[in-house]
């Protein structure tokens, strides 16, 4: 639970809320129902429910999204309900959601929904004792939201900075091993849910070290960053380039099968064999390739792919070697494609 927390900011800011909302309201709404203020009563515990709901909701569908928005909304309008049902005193519930709208929801959204809830407030004219105190409140109200505005602004410029480096590798511009864990993991769930085919495979330039001993390690980077780019040329962009590490990097392929995805690796193939080069000549890649048995684990899917790799390596290298579905009477024999 603490490592969500750490990990995914919009719903460690939606259980905050929910957190803070309990110890805030849950008091008041009782206090509301003992002197015998029902319908304060009752909003109070309307927006508690809602915010608990939202709560659940983002921690188990993941959906932080969603849930944000719906409580950003649920905050705001329900600090203008409390101001419309106690008076004045409700004014000062406004201030905590102008601040943390920004957090729930794309600064842009939060800019309207601040908006339109100082605009409601402001409509209600008795709530407030003169009109000095009444433009008093707008202009603070606005002051926070700025203030918010320009930190949340900075804040997510910083955390997409921070994920960016989490996983993309630096030298090719791909996703890293990292993020490839996470796309299979969808991919999986997706091929489940759909019953859509997906390939993985398995690519590793053949002699490498050899490149880097003779060449330097410029060389080599080059020879990888060559690689990413014709590897990208020729496939869709719906699939997706991962480097697995050193001069090891993995494709996802969604939606090809049978001769479909024999024709994609051959096509692949024969353009790096061409086109890849270092100052020694022409480099080859070995491939393994597995398509996604039903229901097969993820962990299982890349062993399966990275055998056929190895055999693609003994079998003399820049070789296309597809392993056979995996099945429970079946060892996952492996089939080589021509060279």
């Amino acid at each position: 639970m603490l490592k969500r927390l750490k990990t995914d900011f919009r719903l460690s800011i939606i259980t905050i809320l929910g957190t803070s909302a309990f110890l805030g309201i849950t008091p008041f709404a009782i206090m509301r129902f003992v002197q015998g203020n029902l319908v304060a009563g009752a909003i109070d515990t309307a927006i508690l429910v809602t915010i608990f709901g939202g709560m659940a909701y983002a921690w188990i569908t993941g959906d932080t999204r969603r849930s944000g928005m719906v409580l950003a909304f649920i905050a705001c309008s329900g600090a203008v309900a409390v101001a419309a049902t106690v008076g004045e005193v409700g004014l000062f519930w406004l201030y905590p959601c102008l601040v943390t709208t920004f957090f729930l929801v794309k600064p842009r959204i939060a800019t309207v929904l601040n908006l339109c809830s100082i605009a409601a407030m402001m409509a209600q004219r008795e709530v407030f004792q003169t009109q000095v105190q009444m433009w008093t409140f707008a202009a603070t109200a606005l002051v926070v939201s700025a203030t918010a505005f320009a930190f949340a602004q900075r804040t997510d410029n910083q955390r997409e900075r921070l994920e960016q480096l989490a996983t993309i590798d630096p030298l090719t511009g791909v996703k890293n091993r990292r993020a490839m864990d996470e796309e299979l993991i969808l991919a999986a769930a997706h091929a489940t849910r759909t019953g859509l085919p997906y390939a993985l495979v398995m690519l590793d330039i053949d002699h490498f070290k050899t490149v880097n001993d003779e060449y330097g390690h410029g060389v080599g980077d080059g020879v990888l960053v060559d690689l990413v780019s014709l590897v990208q040329q020729h496939t869709r962009q719906s699939d997706q380039l991962f480097r697995y590490g050193g001069e090891e990097f993995v494709l996802l392929l969604p939606g090809v099968d049978g001769a479909g995805l024999t024709a994609v690796m051959n096509n692949l193939q024969h353009s790096l064999r061409t086109k890849l080069k270092h100052p020694g000549g022409a480099a080859t890649v070995s491939f393994g390739v597995a398509l996604l048995s039903a229901g097969e684990p993820v962990e299982n899917w890349i062993e399966r792919a990275d055998t056929a790799l190895y055999r693609a390596k003994e079998a003399g290298r820049d070789q296309v070697v597809f392993a056979e579905a995996k099945s429970s009477s079946s060892p996952g024999l492996l089939m080589a494609s021509p060279g």
